[in-house]
């Protein structure tokens, strides 16, 4: 099931979305010297109230969420220990169902899981950049649209 994020999701939240990170790119989170308590804190800071939260949850347990502000895809996560059971193409679906002309998302260059998995749901790369601080790594904007032929 889908749905609107809650408080009490935070910590369930906060913790795959740590691990599946560190999960996709386990260089880069350990360079940058991420930890769990720097992950929630931007959590609550900066992904709560920036975006409209949206999680899958499998009995009463968050295991996924897309976090979207306008037509961009801020966040799409999904626990590891649920990767390739079909959650990220259930959250995509709602991106898709929310925004149906065009969604747009950057991802880290290393991010390869999350680049063929865009790749595979019809995001093309338009164009190659760096993140900003503090992680300024390269960095790739995809773009989705309906209407491909039309930018």
């Amino acid at each position: 099931m889908i749905r609107l994020y809650r408080e009490d999701d935070f910590e369930a939240v906060t913790a795959f979305w740590f691990r599946a990170m560190h999960t996709a790119m386990p260089d880069l989170m350990k360079r940058m010297g991420f930890e769990l308590e720097g992950a929630r804190e931007y959590f609550r800071n900066a992904v709560v109230p920036d975006n409209q939260i949206w999680v899958y949850e499998r009995d009463n347990v968050p295991i996924g969420f897309l976090a979207i502000q306008g037509d961009f895809i801020d966040r799409l996560y999904v626990d590891p220990d649920y990767h390739r059971q079909g959650v990220g193409q259930a959250l995509l679906m709602k991106a898709r169902e929310l925004l149906p002309k065009h969604i747009w998302l950057y991802t880290h260059v290393v991010n390869k899981m999350a680049r063929a998995f865009y790749e595979k749901n019809g995001f093309v790369a338009e164009k190659f950049g760096v993140s900003p601080a503090p992680e300024s790594e390269p960095d790739v904007e995809y773009h989705w649209r309906a209407n491909p032929t039309h930018k």
